[in-house]
């Protein structure tokens, strides 16, 4: 899958570290809201006024927000999204009271703008807009929610009470799909395992900005429109994704090197009597219950797929390569160069020179 472009279409948005309200779930509130007066499981809603209190049952008109912020923001994005700027209060409760058009959702979106609940802890905070997927992938051969479409957000699937509950082997059912990883942006390439007949691309979750990780729980969440180009793979045999990410988000270590640097490397390598190794950099995507086991899964599935070590796999990581944060709990990428050679018996060479070629 090639982002072939990525364009924001919001003004803004608002986002932030949420805390959750057991009452007003079944289980888990990413998933199940429920009303806490009323009882209605994935009750339908609506917005009276604006704040932490705006979003109401309509069986019964109870507060039925499952979540409120600990720490939030609203930001505002400059005409040229160049940038975007946190909001004093005064600024943030004007925009809350149109808050659709500030985030001007898609036609047809059955969501409420979270510009509503008005979040103005954090005033005068710029940061670049640079956009990303945080969900690019193929549909899992289980039915789940797509934002519990990875490995550590589908533990909350485990045994849940809801319809969407799936015993533990259903994780190995998952594709990987929800990463947050912040170099899934336009010229990026990913390749997406396939779980099911068709294959099912699917995006959405699109964010102005984010650095490495989604430590917060949430990013700037915004509308946006996605340009992207989708070739089949025959007889790869991937358990999660792989990304290409575009060169200049490489990892330094990762980086082919330049025609100068070349040279030099071959002259020294002929003086050590050593035949130098050509590679390319491919990052692999590993996701788990933590950060521990995710990057576990990355090493695993990156030496299962090149018919490496692990042990290989971790020396060429770390002295050739990175691990990096997707998301927090469990979300990471193993990144290094793989050898020419790999990648031609896997039918990749064509596509890893098309993003990396000199």
């Amino acid at each position: 899958i090639r982002i072939r472009s990525l364009q924001v279409t919001s003004r803004g948005t608002s986002s932030g570290v949420d805390l959750t309200n057991s009452a007003c779930a079944l289980g888990d509130p990413f998933v199940a809201g429920k009303c806490a007066e009323c009882g209605t499981v994935w009750p339908k809603t609506r917005v009276e006024g604006f704040g932490p209190d705006a979003i109401k049952c309509e069986h019964c008109g109870a507060v039925v927000n499952p979540f409120r912020f600990a720490s939030g923001y609203t930001m505002v994005f400059d005409e040229a999204y160049q940038f975007g700027l946190t909001l004093e209060k005064e600024e943030v409760d004007k925009i809350a009271q149109d808050p659709t058009e500030f985030s001007n959702l898609p036609e047809h979106s059955i969501q409420h703008s979270v510009t509503a609940l008005a979040p103005s802890d954090i005033p005068g905070l710029v940061s670049r807009v640079t956009p990303f997927l945080g969900q690019l992938g193929t549909t899992p051969a289980v039915d789940t929610p797509d934002s519990h479409n990875a490995g550590d957000f589908g533990q909350f699937l485990i045994g849940a009470p809801h319809d969407y509950g799936i015993d533990p082997e259903g994780i190995a059912h998952l594709t990987d799909g929800h990463m947050d990883i912040n170099r899934v942006r336009e010229g990026a390439v990913l390749i997406a395992p396939v779980r099911v007949p068709g294959g099912g691309v699917y995006l959405g979750d699109m964010h102005a900005m984010q650095g490495d990780g989604e430590i917060a729980g949430h990013t700037a969440d915004i509308s946006g429109v996605a340009v992207l180009e989708v070739t089949l793979l025959k007889n790869l045999p991937i358990e999660g994704p792989v990304l290409l990410p575009v060169p200049e988000d490489l990892p330094k270590l990762s980086k082919p090197l330049c025609a100068s640097e070349r040279e030099k490397a071959e002259k020294f390598a002929k003086k050590w009597n050593v035949k130098l190794e050509k590679n390319w950099p491919l990052s692999f995507v590993g996701t788990g219950a933590n950060l521990n086991e995710a990057v576990d899964v990355a090493l695993a599935r990156a030496a299962k797929l090149l018919n490496l070590s692990v042990e290989e796999v971790k020396n060429r990581a770390t002295i050739n390569g990175e691990l990096q944060i997707g998301r927090y709990p469990g979300t990471v990428t193993a990144t290094f160069s793989v050898p020419e050679e790999i990648l031609k018996e896997l039918g990749l060479l064509d596509l890893v020179l098309s993003q990396y070629g000199e």
